[in-house]
């Protein structure tokens, strides 16, 4: 009987690419002990990645440059700044903490202080409680809503150079709008902008005028993101308006107006704008905040080294401030986590055998 002839197999086809593996690790053997040649990058490959880095860095080098020209550069040398006694015009001379030992026994920066501060309290609440109000109206299906939205929301666009000419005359003592208004009503005549116990009132109400059509914006956009489906729950428990904008909508609202707290404030302590144009920090003082502080110390004062110490007394203000939510959202998180691991562990396991 002839014999069949054996059949063939892969390893009889000759010599073939190998398949690797795909769950084994790169550079381990095939079946036959022989291992993956990866072959090294060419030289013009080495050549083009270079090109290709070059290329990059040469699009990224002017964002680059501009940054640190702009940003790195002047924060050092501010820094340093504040630690010298500097005319910009004289050779500076270093004081080391003079400057900031100055700062706590001048009764014109403890004054700037304090109005930023009565401004700050009085305009954060005030803007974001009229921006909730006024979310809250215009998220009803009214005729024209996104016309009233638009007019809200133009204040802001204004710049407050702008804000600060315009109110400069409707607020005159003399000829201004508000005046006139005040005496066909059988009011006398207010100084607003020139008297020093309305002054700083009149800058909230104009700051008020412009910054509450972002808070308006923002807070408008976050009701639309609440789910329908939950105030419809609580409708049909029985909840009255009150109770669904108390136990539904605020809680929802909460991150947002987080946001707003912390935007808002920043945006105070840091006016300079609006009191630069209208007032220019008088009568008497009653508008200098701690930005025009600032301003008059390094450029107009000329005292460039104490104005720097200012100016980083208030970057680390703005900086604990910044930090205050991180720290408090990481000691929550930190109580919260330990509240649901306590039961778990060894005293919880035999707490609930027991």
């Amino acid at each position: 009987m002839p014999r069949l002839p054996a059949p063939l197999t892969l390893a009889d086809r000759g010599p073939t690419r190998s398949h690797r593996d795909p769950r084994r690790p790169d550079g381990a053997g095939d079946h036959d002990g022989t291992a993956a040649q990866t072959p090294p990058p060419s030289g013009s490959a080495r050549r083009r990645r270079g090109g290709e880095t070059a290329t990059a860095w040469a699009f990224v080098s002017p964002a680059v440059l501009v940054i640190l020209g702009l940003s790195v550069v002047p924060v050092a040398w501010s820094l340093l700044l504040s630690f010298q006694a500097d005319d910009l015009v004289t050779p500076s001379r270093w004081v080391g903490l003079a400057n900031y030992r100055a700062l706590a026994q001048d009764p014109h920066f403890s004054q700037a202080v304090r109005n930023t501060l009565l401004y700050t309290v009085l305009y954060v609440p005030l803007s974001i409680g009229l921006g909730l109000l006024l979310a809250l109206a215009l998220n009803q299906r009214l005729r024209l809503v996104a016309l009233y939205r638009t007019l809200f929301f133009v204040p802001f666009v204004v710049s407050a150079t702008a804000q600060g000419v315009l109110f400069s005359f409707i607020l005159d003592p003399d000829f201004g709008a508000a005046n006139s208004l005040l005496h066909k009503v059988g009011i006398s005549p207010q100084g607003f902008l020139t008297d020093p116990g309305q002054a700083l009132l009149a800058l909230v109400a104009i700051s008020l005028w412009s910054g509450t059509g972002f808070c308006v914006v923002v807070l408008l956009a976050a009701l639309q993101d609440v789910p329908p489906s939950l105030v419809e729950a609580a409708r049909l428990d029985g909840a009255g308006r009150r109770h669904v904008l108390r136990h539904v909508t605020l809680p929802a609202l909460s991150p947002v107006l987080v946001f707003l707290l912390l935007w808002q404030t920043i945006n105070a302590l840091q006016v300079f704008d609006l009191v630069y144009v209208t007032t220019k920090g008088g009568p008497l003082g009653s508008t200098t905040v701690i930005v025009y502080f600032i301003w008059e110390q390094a450029f107009k004062n000329f005292t460039a080294g104490y104005g720097a110490a200012a100016a980083y007394a208030l970057a680390l203000a703005l900086i604990v401030l910044a930090a205050v939510p991180r720290i408090a959202r990481a000691v929550r998180r930190r109580a919260h986590d330990h509240g649901r691991s306590g039961p778990t562990g060894p005293a919880g396991l035999e707490g609930a055998a027991r």
